[in-house]
């Protein structure tokens, strides 16, 4: 069993920031449950350009209010606490944090290995474990 608490993940190298966001990887590839799960916040006033060319991601919004674009046909989804959207095609968007931090729980397949930001692209490379 893996036990770990979100405020300990916060305190060590599981907590990924970039400009726009922070992420604290609860569950990674080193975990071997075939998946990564994420408590990510996205911070108010920023739009974020994302493409997810090697990942699939389930997003579920905990608190916050803000819009995600598809970026090849320009809708735009409202997002609010209760809200998921799947990115089940590699959906290109953009992600908006309008009045407040979003804060989500993500789910990754394959897992991330920890360290990954956002390339030029707006992927995670495709890494996989060391150990």
């Amino acid at each position: 069993m893996i036990v770990r608490t979100l405020e300990d993940a916060k305190k060590s190298d599981r907590r990924v920031t970039a400009e726009n966001w922070e992420s604290v990887r609860m569950l990674l590839d080193e975990d071997k449950m075939g998946f990564s799960f994420h408590i990510t916040t996205i911070y108010k006033g920023t739009e974020t350009e994302i493409w997810y060319q090697n990942h699939l991601e389930s997003v579920y919004c905990i608190s916050g209010r803000g819009e995600v674009e598809t970026t090849e046909d320009g809708k735009v989804y409202q997002i609010e606490p209760g809200t998921i959207y799947i990115l089940d095609k590699n959906d290109k968007h953009k992600l908006r944090a309008t009045t407040e931090d979003l804060v989500f729980a993500c789910v990754f397949n394959p897992p991330l290995v920890g360290n990954e930001t956002h390339d030029e692209t707006g992927a995670y490379p495709l890494l996989k474990d060391a150990a």
